[in-house]
């Protein structure tokens, strides 16, 4: 078996003691955003995973939106990534 040369970690262990591998990041092509999705990208940069630059150029994201969702995580979890929960989690 060989294995695609990547820079960085191929795997990290969560807080909770899951491991999440690179395979555990959603797919390049990604166009639809489920807060699962969004969550995987946030803990990989988070954990160490992937660096944000990486990320942003990967998934195509602006910084601005990457942001948005590591504030949302941090204020009020991942349940806040949530599109239809947007309103109850939006600060005034």
């Amino acid at each position: 078996m060989f294995l695609k040369k990547v820079d960085g970690p191929r795997a990290v262990t969560l807080p909770d003691g899951t491991v999440m591998t690179r395979a555990d990041l959603p797919p390049q092509t990604t166009k639809r955003w489920v807060a699962s999705r969004k969550a995987a990208v946030v803990r990989g940069v988070l954990y160490g995973l992937i660096p944000q630059s990486e990320a942003l150029r990967l998934y195509n994201l602006s910084e601005e939106e990457f942001r948005s969702w590591i504030a949302a995580v941090a204020d009020f979890g991942e349940e806040a990534l949530k599109t239809t929960r947007l309103k109850e989690y939006r600060k005034p």
